[in-house]
């Protein structure tokens, strides 16, 4: 059935204007930055927890690379889920395991508990954006998805800035668990709301689950993150066995998925996304553009409290404008990118992540603060002039049966892409720092040292972003091409053939 078909679309929107954001999307936007707040919230209170909990510092940063580990375990199920249930369902599901692990987490008498709890919430939060994006893609129309999509960026983009922040504040004053009781009852509003309002979009269809697929991208992606981050901890030698395993895990479900298409079975996540090629341009663009954000993201905060010596909510002010100004920016991006296309923001916003990145390089004891924040800013606001358009460009490439595989592979390499980042940047500051220390040179010097070559690093691997930025459409439409796994692009054989003979 045609996606634009009355009966296809949420009950009220085919007569919204093209300058309304649907309340389904609006919704759906509040639930996710809810969960994506949560999601960094506990990065300033590792301290605490190793204190009030008894473990060790690297054991508490569990409760940060265990979410991020279940997120990327999780999300690849997410596209053979999305299109097996209804919207409200998916929103109950999601809500309901975040309020649970929310609860648990606030109530946890030991640290087992507590990283029970984050898991618990890491589920729940793995199904929020594929389930927000792929409503988008399905209920706005093209020419109005860059607004609603730059507004979109602006939720999933404050959040994050704001979420150490918000730690900060309430561990001046409080315990670790006011985290998650602050969490809780915003969470459970949100829910309330949502299930009141909420319509379905779209009708969910039946699909059989392949069980083996699900357990290769499980061990598959979960392992590649845990070894990363392992790596990024100093673990070198079993994280690059883990790593492997993990690669090797892939490498095994990618063969499986197309085996399953061959087959004409479904499987766990269509690989047939990427035979469109804004999409693959798209997903390759974004993941190395985490990979550069991610370990600016964890170099800067190590410059500023290990180097400068700032408490952690001092550091947390300093970076958040940055954060701001990208959600801010978000609309404005999507209003340009509905007029003008999406060449006109990715390439200069490329060029400002290079120039950002290359500035940082010089980083030292006595660059001032406003010159940090500076360079912070450009860089979030070229990288929001380059997510919004891609986002929209790479998913519009797609027809919609595959939105929900679309949405849920650019989240699971999103998360692959963080871990590499922040494991690429350590590991070249670490030993970095290791060489100069053995030569004589004092640990703080050493470490700066380090930071500089990690952010040239950074730099030299975004040029690979504006090298594709160069090869983006204005318009997603403006590069479709037909492939033979698309049937609502590709003609049947016997419409060709009767083509041919007119001929």
């Amino acid at each position: 059935m045609p996606a634009d078909r009355p009966e296809d679309v949420l009950p009220g929107t085919a007569d919204v204007p093209s300058r309304r954001t649907p309340a389904v999307i609006r919704l759906l936007m509040l639930a996710t930055f809810v969960v994506i707040l949560n999601e960094t919230i506990m990065l300033n209170a590792i301290p605490r927890l190793t204190a009030d909990l008894h473990v060790t510092e690297q054991a508490a940063q569990w409760v940060s690379t265990g979410f991020m580990l279940t997120t990327a375990a999780v999300i690849p199920v997410t596209g053979w889920f999305l299109q097996r249930v209804s919207t409200r369902s998916a929103y109950a599901t999601a809500m309901g395991i975040f309020l649970a692990g929310t609860a648990l987490s606030a109530a946890a008498p030991v640290f087992e508990v507590l990283l029970l709890g984050r898991i618990i919430q890491a589920l729940g939060t793995a199904v929020m954006l594929p389930l927000l994006m792929t409503t988008l893609m399905t209920v706005v129309p093209e020419s109005d998805r860059g607004r609603v999509m730059g507004n979109v960026t602006m939720a999933i983009s404050v959040a994050p800035a704001m979420g150490p922040t918000v730690s900060g504040l309430v561990l001046q004053h409080g315990s670790w668990r006011m985290l998650f009781l602050l969490v809780m009852p915003i969470a459970g509003a949100v829910t309330w709301f949502g299930l009141r309002r909420l319509e379905n979009v779209g009708e969910p269809h039946d699909s059989t689950i392949d069980w083996p697929s699900v357990v290769m991208a499980a061990v598959g992606f979960g392992g590649l993150v845990y070894g990363l981050t392992e790596f990024a901890e100093g673990g070198a030698g079993q994280s690059a066995v883990i790593v492997g395993g993990g690669l090797v895990a892939i490498g095994a479900f990618v063969m499986r998925q197309r085996r399953l298409k061959r087959a004409g079975s479904s499987p766990l996540m269509d690989l047939g996304t990427l035979r469109h090629s804004t999409y693959a341009k798209g997903v390759g663009l974004m993941s190395v553009g985490f990979v550069a954000m991610m370990g600016s993201m964890i170099l800067l905060p190590l410059f500023l409290q290990n180097i400068r010596g700032l408490s952690p909510l001092q550091t947390g002010l300093l970076v958040m404008p940055g954060g701001l100004a990208m959600g801010v920016l978000g609309p404005t991006v999507g209003r340009v990118f509905d007029r003008r296309g999406g060449r006109v923001l990715i390439i200069p916003g490329s060029v400002g992540i290079v120039a950002s990145l290359a500035g940082f390089t010089q980083v030292s004891m006595t660059m001032p603060y406003w010159q940090v924040l500076g360079l912070y800013m450009v860089l979030m606001l070229s990288l929001a002039t380059v997510f919004t358009p891609v986002f929209t460009l790479a998913l519009g490439a797609l027809p919609q049966h595959l939105y929900s595989h679309g949405s849920s592979m650019l989240g699971t390499l999103q998360q692959v892409a963080a871990a590499f980042g922040t494991a690429l940047a350590v590991t070249v500051m670490t030993v970095r720092a290791d060489q100069l220390m053995t030569g004589g040179a004092p640990a703080g010097p050493a470490q700066l040292d380090g930071m500089r070559l990690a952010f040239l690093v950074s730099a030299v691997l975004s040029i690979i972003v504006v090298a594709v930025a160069l090869r983006m459409p204005r318009r997603a439409d403006d590069s479709q091409e037909p492939t033979p796994d698309d049937p609502q692009r590709c003609p049947p054989t016997d419409e060709l053939d009767e083509l041919e003979t007119v001929r």
